[in-house]
């Protein structure tokens, strides 16, 4: 219904901003990154959300378009409430969301207060295409990520580990570690190994 609201500031605090447009204060409740993103302007333009509840209609606003279209997908999740997508929001930046979502992270998304291992799973399962389709940083992990993993793996190859067990573990310590070093990569594979 409405796709952003610009105006001055009158209140803002980490769980909500008051917009005044027009002579008219809109509240609308946003996460810990658009609080930050928000810093100290005294006027904003935010995208916004209409959740329409039976007790209740609320405004989220949100810094960026990107924010809101991974806002709106979280929703979409059996289980995940407005309230629980603007936690995740709030606890994880965009792109670290994101980057869970697409690489399977379930153990950063449980890292989240109030999210399960069930429920990470899910968020995992139905939006990890929709992401990877979406917003192009998928493709640019799968680089980042093939280029570390092939150092370290050459980093092992070269202490006289045998090439398939090394892929293994390295593929694990990526499913843990969403951004990691070769020196992590090699580090946590010789654990496993």
């Amino acid at each position: 219904m409405y796709a952003f609201i610009s105006g001055n500031i009158i209140e803002k605090n980490p769980a909500y901003v008051i917009v005044e447009n027009h002579g008219i204060g809109y509240q609308l409740h946003i996460s810990l990154n658009t609080f930050t993103a928000l810093a100290d302007q005294a006027q904003a333009r935010l995208f916004t959300y209409l959740a329409i509840r039976e007790d209740a209609h609320v405004l989220f606003g949100f810094a960026d378009e990107r924010e809101r279209a991974l806002f709106m997908q979280l929703i979409s999740v059996s289980g995940v409430g407005a309230n629980t997508a603007r936690l995740i929001l709030s606890s994880l930046s965009t792109d670290e969301a994101i980057d869970a979502i697409a690489t399977g992270n379930i153990l950063v998304l449980q890292a989240v207060k109030g999210i399960g291992g069930k429920t990470a799973q899910r968020i995992v399962v139905d939006l990890k295409d929709k992401v990877a389709k979406t917003s192009g940083i998928p493709e640019k992990i799968g680089i980042i990520h093939n280029r570390l993993r092939e150092e370290a793996l050459s980093g092992l190859l070269i202490l006289g580990f045998n090439k398939a067990g090394a892929e293994k573990a390295l593929d694990k310590v990526l499913k843990v570690h969403p951004s990691p070093t070769v020196e992590l990569l090699i580090k946590e594979a010789l654990k496993i190994l």
